[in-house]
């Protein structure tokens, strides 16, 4: 116990309340929210990703987060912790995020590097058909972005956690939060006539993206948009990645969880819906519904054409965006290393320097391989739920549609059925704070939850 009472922590409770959402807050919510609302007619995707934020995505952030404040462990150690003969789903929660960081930080790069074009002045290349293409399937310089980026990542991991995650946070996320929201108003303004003398506004494009159309609505089809909800809320609150056990293992006692969960899950969904609110009332103002289907590539391949059509003021808007998603990104691949290093550092005794440089060197050479796999290392593989991939989406596909479900059904089984609700509970209520939605909790960790998770698992891995 000598070890826990000498645990790094955060300054307070509104260190804690950052670095969650900055954890949250990430590619998740600016690259795949908007594109999957997109692909799930807009309105009816929020109303059932707002749903399952408030009952299914609580339930989850609450566990993981009382789990890593009782235990002050890792997720490597916590699960052990709870319940000795469950530790392994510690070891799965653990390499979820060692198999998301290399490709993060991929992406990452990418990012980067679109933001060095609208520094530079050159959106108009950006805006090009085959741009995203030939940057990715370059042989050297998707890996040089790569290494800028995790660079940066790792700095602020070997800062520790009240000298580089927090204090970053509470720098970045601020900013964040004023530039989506001067983008998102700045998108309701807008309004485009095309060649075929088609009026549209953004105004429409928000209709299009907040009001739900039921029509032709299939039971098949509302399953599919239910389940890419619940699979994009993993990526929006963290959870079932070990970073939520992480960061709740660096709260204090005298934090109020339940009042911090509150305004994680608040600050989380506005962004998220923000996110959307930038991006779809824009592609649709300039490409209409067809523009709105570019998939992940929206924010890559869709948006440059969007920021060129703007004229002058797209460029400073291009470098406004790409801003911002560097930044949530940023925030994001630090909580993803730092539950991998704190993992090491639990259960191995290394000090955060030799663990962070363990894990940076397993990163390099993963990155490098998936940069790779964009070129020399290319192939192609079908999926069990059917998509063509290759090695990131292979490895996307192993930690988000399989190990992720799995880590979040296993967690439930443990709290609802083997040690029952009153861990959780009594964690949370710990000082005397009350546990709102504390009767949500029990139905949903026991009954719902693992119900749901069962159903996504199954589909992920094509047997429904």
């Amino acid at each position: 116990m000598g070890k826990d009472k000498k645990r790094s922590s955060f300054s307070g409770q509104l260190g804690f309340i950052m670095a969650a959402a900055g954890s949250a807050v990430g590619l998740g919510n600016i690259w795949r929210f908007p594109y999957l609302a997109a692909k799930d007619g807009g309105g009816l995707f929020i109303l059932c990703y707002l749903i399952l934020a408030l009952t299914f995505g609580f339930a989850l952030l609450t566990t993981e987060i009382a789990i890593g404040r009782k235990t002050r462990q890792s997720p490597l150690t916590a699960y052990a912790r709870i319940h000795p003969k469950w530790g392994g789903i510690g070891v799965l929660a653990c390499l979820v995020p060692t198999i998301i960081l290399p490709y993060y930080c991929s992406i990452g790069g990418w990012v980067f590097k679109y933001l060095s074009v609208y520094v530079t002045g050159q959106g108009v290349a950006a805006a090009e058909d085959g741009y995203f293409t030939s940057f990715i399937t370059a042989p050297t310089e998707p890996m040089v972005w790569m290494l800028i980026y995790f660079a940066i990542t790792s700095f602020i991991i070997i800062c520790g956690v009240e000298k580089g995650i927090e204090k970053y946070s509470k720098i970045l996320m601020p900013i964040l939060v004023v530039m989506v929201i001067g983008i998102s108003l700045f998108s309701l303004t807008l309004s485009h006539t095309d060649a075929q003398g088609v009026t549209r506004t953004g105004l429409q494009g928000l209709k299009v993206y907040l009001i739900p159309d039921f029509t032709g609505l299939t039971l098949k089809q509302l399953m599919i948009v239910i389940m890419d909800a619940m699979g994009q809320l993993f990526f929006s609150i963290s959870v079932a990645m070990g970073i939520m056990v992480a960061y709740g293992s660096y709260a204090r006692k005298d934090t109020n969880l339940m009042t911090s969960i509150n305004q994680i899950e608040i600050f989380d969904t506005s962004i998220a819906l923000l996110a959307g609110l930038m991006i779809i009332p824009a592609v649709f103002c300039f490409m209409g519904i067809d523009g709105m289907s570019a998939g992940p590539g929206l924010i890559f391949v869709s948006l440059p054409k969007v920021f060129l059509a703007m004229g002058g003021i797209g460029r400073i808007i291009g470098l406004v965006f790409f801003l911002i998603v560097s930044f949530a990104a940023v925030t994001s691949s630090v909580s993803v290393m730092e539950a991998i290093v704190s993992s090491l550092m639990d259960a191995f005794g290394l000090s955060r320097k030799k663990a962070s440089v363990l894990v940076a060197i397993y990163t390099l050479i993963m990155g490098i391989i998936v940069c790779l796999g964009y070129n020399k290392l290319y192939f192609e593989i079908t999926l069990p739920n059917g998509t063509v991939a290759q090695i990131l989406d292979i490895m996307d596909y192993i930690s988000n549609n399989v190990l992720m479900p799995l880590v979040a059904f296993l967690t439930c089984i443990l709290i609802g059925w083997v040690v029952k609700p009153k861990v959780i509970i009594d964690e949370v209520t710990q000082g005397k704070f009350k546990f709102q939605r504390k009767t949500l909790y029990i139905i949903m960790i026991k009954f719902v939850a693992p119900i749901l998770l069962l159903v996504l698992l199954l589909q992920s891995v094509g047997l429904i």
